[in-house]
């Protein structure tokens, strides 16, 4: 994403934005119903909820809060309205989406099944983090450790991210949380549907292409 958040944004851009963080958290929820595990950050913060007991909004919180001291002291350029809008609201979200889904379907029958829900997730994840990430107005705090590491790093932006993913998805693991095919192929896939979707939807319905980082 680019780090042009100095431009005025339009009204356009700040619905988009909002829209692509409610799609973002239907998709965790879809990713949490397929019970084949969630993209590395959702699993870590359901367990850590889990284990302490409070609501995954809450939790989502207080995670983000660490990440945000990260992004104020080493990142500021990155913040945007975004980075608040996806920090504060996208826990609430999820449980908002999951909890009626979960009461409708029940848990997902058969690998098939569950395999179905894992591509829904895919599509509808990458859809919303595309008018997100094309709206341009922020960086999620979590987004922001890898964006970090590869600006005070020799590494490339890829690694780091793969690095943040991992250690994420290792904690959880050791925590004894839910990692397995759901959370591979959310690592693989989504980044390019992302980019299917930029150029597909979200630049025409934004009318709005973010310069590259």
């Amino acid at each position: 994403m680019s780090t042009s958040t100095t431009q005025k944004p339009t009204t356009r851009r700040i619905v988009g934005m909002v829209v692509g963080i409610v799609i973002i958290g239907l998709g965790i929820a879809l990713f949490k119903q397929s019970h084949l595990g969630n993209d590395s950050i959702s699993a870590l913060n359901m367990r850590l909820a889990e284990l302490l007991g409070i609501s995954l909004g809450v939790q989502n919180v207080a995670t983000n809060i660490l990440f945000f001291a990260l992004e104020f002291w080493f990142g500021r350029k990155y913040i945007g309205l975004g980075t608040f809008v996806n920090g504060i609201g996208m826990g609430f979200i999820i449980t908002f989406f999951y909890d009626p889904i979960a009461a409708a379907f029940g848990p997902a029958a058969s690998l098939p099944e569950q395999l179905v829900w894992v591509v829904l997730a895919v599509l509808v994840t990458a859809l919303g983090a595309s008018l997100y990430q094309t709206a341009d107005l922020g960086i999620a705090p979590y987004d922001y450790l890898s964006l970090g590491l590869r600006d005070y790093t020799h590494f490339q932006y890829f690694g780091c991210r793969v690095f943040t993913d991992a250690f994420c998805a290792l904690l959880c693991w050791l925590l004894g949380g839910l990692v397995g095919l759901g959370t591979l192929i959310c690592a693989f896939c989504l980044g390019p549907f992302i980019q299917f979707f930029n150029g597909l939807v979200s630049e025409r319905v934004l009318q709005y292409k973010p310069e590259k980082a």
